[in-house]
């Protein structure tokens, strides 16, 4: 018997609609590609110092881009090195009651640190190990002075100091 128009009409919809639909995975594989590889090139391009929200860092223009190295935290009240508290005190005191064990406790961590660490290249042993002082726009200078002489004294003379980058905005008001 014939079927009528309308009848293989409704059979071609019928099997048409159940079929299983397909997904296209090649498509889709490329993008997640270019997206992994996005990921993984700026990631690599930041770094970001560990800050504490008490502390306002010191505005400047510089461009540059902190470096994955030692860390000495300047705080209200002590000193840490690589997020390891070392000497507790204050700073409000007269220097002489708080040189003394701050040169000793920041040498001692500093040369554990050197020791660990492989030895200097002979180009490098001129500029010395790298150093990032991280401190309040607040510090007085007499402190930060104290502490590049330790970092000199124990081979770390690469000293840099951490600041927050001033915005375009900033820059032009004067």
């Amino acid at each position: 018997m014939k079927q009528s128009f309308r009848a293989k009409r409704m059979l071609k919809q019928n099997n048409r609609l159940a079929q299983s639909s397909k997904l296209n995975l090649v498509a889709l594989m490329d993008i997640f590609t270019i997206l992994v590889f996005f990921l993984m090139v700026n990631q690599s391009d930041v770094v970001v110092l560990p800050s504490n929200k008490d502390m306002s860092l010191p505005q400047s223009i510089s461009e540059q881009l902190p470096q994955e190295q030692v860390l000495l935290t300047v705080t209200a009240n002590g000193i840490l090195v690589q997020g390891k508290p070392v000497w507790r005190g204050d700073w409000q005191q007269a220097p002489e009651a708080w040189q003394a064990p701050l040169t000793a406790a920041v040498t001692e961590e500093l040369q554990y640190l050197a020791s660990r660490a492989a030895p200097l290249a002979k180009e490098q042993q001129a500029i010395g190990r790298p150093v990032t002082i991280l401190a309040d726009a607040s510090t007085s200078y007499a402190v930060l002075r104290r502490l590049m002489a330790i970092c000199a004294a124990t081979e770390y003379r690469d000293v840099s100091l951490a600041v927050e980058q001033r915005s375009s905005a900033l820059e032009a008001t004067p």
